[in-house]
């Protein structure tokens, strides 16, 4: 990796020729990260085997802490569990020991049968106690880990929701809680690992006691045997997860590729326009290159298991001639000599499982590591709790020379030196009008509280919206647009929804479906409000656009807020429909709230009270509709282009006549 421009991308080559072609058409450009956004982090990338080991500590003690977090008797059960199964290999090691010295001594073969009996018995009694003592283990993590899972979940949930709008459209935090969202399932693992790290280190210190008691010098050898291997794990598993990294954003890619192909939204065009074998094509140009990504991987992760494997028949080799020459030179007896088989066996086994699962919790815990670097980071970047407290009846909300740029926008702020007044609570109806850009709906953000100006100030009665309590703000506040939000549940659900604090209230769910004009429709529904608005599950019923509209406003009828912003509400509706929508909201700023109308259509702004006229980001007009058009500004001007398309379209001159029959005495 060579280069990688502002935003994190990268060439994978240092030129275009590496950048698949869908990649390039679809997304404009590589989708192959760098990690320079995580720096800090390099450390874990380059991780060895001796600093690995020490790190064994650490990371069980991080399961211990989920583990213990999700169920303090579970945990303790497991651990009692493992404990038990390691010291039952470690007197079966030395059951065998006994055994094999009693079988070979000297002596009457019977003799030495019936002394055997009662060993036999011990070795019989400590596999059925290990057999319980891991089925015990098992039936404690089933439990324990699927607990775990949720709490962490939970936290990144909980994490994800309580952020600014402004962190949400950050490339790089975005980034991160991509990669973080896998931290869950990471720690259920972790437990499972550690379980594993926990057993395999008990049983490798029983085979390591009987092997020093039999000689001081096949502990070492034994240690070589594994130590390739676990180099090998270790390189392998380091290069998967950098690798995972700089394609995360990818795989997301071409995962939205197939998904469209399967999009009940996007299934219309996919099947007019042809686009299916398109989008095809593209998945599979992206997908080839992510199996190219497995197939390097797998090339150096063969070479590495190839010398490894080499290393390790070397160990292997040299631990039997050892073995050969202490029997040969009477260093050890015939019967010291089969045990030490069995532990080296055994203790090689269980070193290499001790070591694939301190890999395996490593790397599981470098997901947990990123799930627990998105709490600390989104600590700073949550919506503050708590606050000064709104007034009951707020009379106006002021914004005082405001300005605000959107994050990783290299473009003129959306907003720019923006002052101006909405009144609240006096059943007005407040337009933002002008162009596609002009910062609008911005401004409407700024004023439900989802930003937070960058310079200026914007006030509510005089306070501050940055010291007020930003849930009160939102609580003030009910959003109505164009594309709102299809909850995939319930018609009832759908509505009530936008006050989710208080239980459902049937009379106020029946007066919001009277008010939108929802009478009509929910008899036509086969469960009425309990009619699941979903075609992705059974059963589900799909609704027209208008019909959505309907429940849009019967939402923020439901939610009863005293600023009701309504963006672009109609633009996808017929003539009859948008009029009778107008019809709701106005009945809603009847009603004493502040209807604030977000549209660039001069024939919806015909009812309004005030009009402020928005231009590149800064307000250029404010008045009435009526002094606007006296006024013949930007306003006057945009009103005179859209009523000029409902102007009848003059007749060249002579058309008339030529449409005329021909008179006969012509024919």
């Amino acid at each position: 990796m060579k280069r990688s421009n502002s935003t994190g991308n990268v060439n994978d080559g240092g030129d275009d020729a590496h950048v698949s072609a869908a990649e390039r058409e679809l997304f404009g450009g590589a989708l192959v990260y760098d990690t320079s956004w995580a720096r800090h982090e390099e450390s874990r990338y380059g991780l060895r085997l001796r600093a690995m080991l020490a790190s064994m500590p650490r990371l069980v003690g991080t399961a211990a802490a989920l583990a213990w977090r999700a169920d303090r008797r579970l945990t303790l059960l497991v651990t009692l569990a493992e404990i038990g199964r390691g010291i039952t290999q470690a007197v079966g090691l030395l059951a065998v020991n006994w055994l094999l010295t009693t079988l070979l001594t000297g002596g009457d073969l019977t003799d030495r049968m019936r002394e055997c009996v009662p060993v036999a018995v011990l070795i019989g009694a400590t596999a059925a106690l290990g057999a319980a003592c891991d089925a015990l283990s098992t039936l404690a993590r089933g439990p324990l880990e699927p607990r775990a899972e949720r709490l962490a979940r939970e936290q990144y949930l909980e994490r994800a929701h309580q952020v600014e709008m402004a962190a949400m459209e950050d490339d790089d935090f975005h980034r991160l809680l991509d990669s973080a969202q896998f931290g869950a399932a990471s720690a259920r693992n972790m437990i499972s690992h550690s379980v594993g790290v926990l057993g395999a280190l008990i049983s490798l210190l029983a085979a390591g006691t009987v092997l020093t008691a039999l000689h001081g010098a096949l502990l070492p050898m034994l240690l070589l045997i594994v130590v390739p291997r676990a180099w090998a794990t270790l390189t392998v598993a380091r290069r998967r997860y950098r690798s995972w990294h700089r394609w995360v954003q990818h795989s997301r890619a071409a995962s939205t590729l197939a998904n469209l192909l399967i999009d009940t939204d996007a299934a219309p065009e996919v099947r007019v326009h042809g686009v299916g074998p398109y989008i095809l094509r593209h998945f599979r140009d992206m997908s080839v290159s992510q199996e190219n990504e497995q197939a390097r991987l797998a090339r150096l992760a063969a070479r590495t298991a190839l010398a490894a494997a080499a290393c390790t028949g070397a160990a292997t080799l040299g631990t039997y001639a050892l073995l050969a020459f202490l029997l040969w030179g009477g260093g050890m007896a015939l019967a010291a000599a089969g045990t030490a088989v069995l532990a080296i066996r055994t203790g090689t086994g269980q070193l290499d499982s001790l070591v694939r699962q301190i890999n395996y919790l490593h790397e599981e815990s470098l997901y947990v590591g990123d799930l627990q670097r998105l709490l600390r980071e989104s600590a700073d970047r949550c919506i503050p709790a708590g606050g000064e407290p709104l007034p009951p009846a707020v009379e106006n909300v002021t914004f005082e020379d405001v300005t605000f740029g959107y994050p990783g926008s290299d473009g003129a702020p959306a907003l720019r030196d923006v002052s101006l007044t909405i009144p609240v609570g006096r059943g007005s109806v407040v337009a933002l009008v002008g162009e596609n850009g002009s910062g609008k709906s911005t401004l409407a953000k700024l004023l439900c509280g989802l930003y937070l100006p960058q310079r200026g100030t914007v006030r509510w009665d005089g306070h501050d919206a940055a010291a007020l309590d930003r849930q009160e703000i939102f609580g003030r506040c009910a959003l109505v647009h164009q594309d709102h939000y299809r909850w995939p549940m319930t018609a009832g659900v759908n509505v009530s929804i936008s006050r989710t604090e208080v239980p459902s209230d049937p009379g106020r769910l029946a007066r919001a479906a009277a008010h939108a004009g929802l009478d009509t429709l929910l008899p036509t529904l086969p469960r009425g409000w309990d009619t699941l608005l979903s075609r992705r599950f059974r059963g589900g019923h799909q609704l027209s656009g208008g019909q959505w509209q309907r429940l849009g406003v019967a939402r923020a009828h439901y939610r009863d807020a005293p600023i009701l912003v309504v963006d672009e509400p109609t633009a996808a509706l017929d003539a009859k429909a948008e009029q009778r929508v107008f019809d709701q909201i106005r009945a809603l700023a009847d009603e004493g709230r502040t209807v604030v109308l977000i549209t660039h259509r001069m024939a919806s702004v015909r009812g309004a009270d005030l009009v402020h006229v928005l231009h590149e980001g800064r307000l250029v007009e404010s008045g009435s509709p009526e002094a606007l058009l006296a006024l013949g500004g930007r306003y006057r001007t945009m009103y005179d282009l859209q009523a000029a398309q409902f102007r009848p379209v003059p007749q060249p001159r002579g058309a008339a006549r030529a449409a005329e029959p021909a008179d006969a005495d012509t024919v």
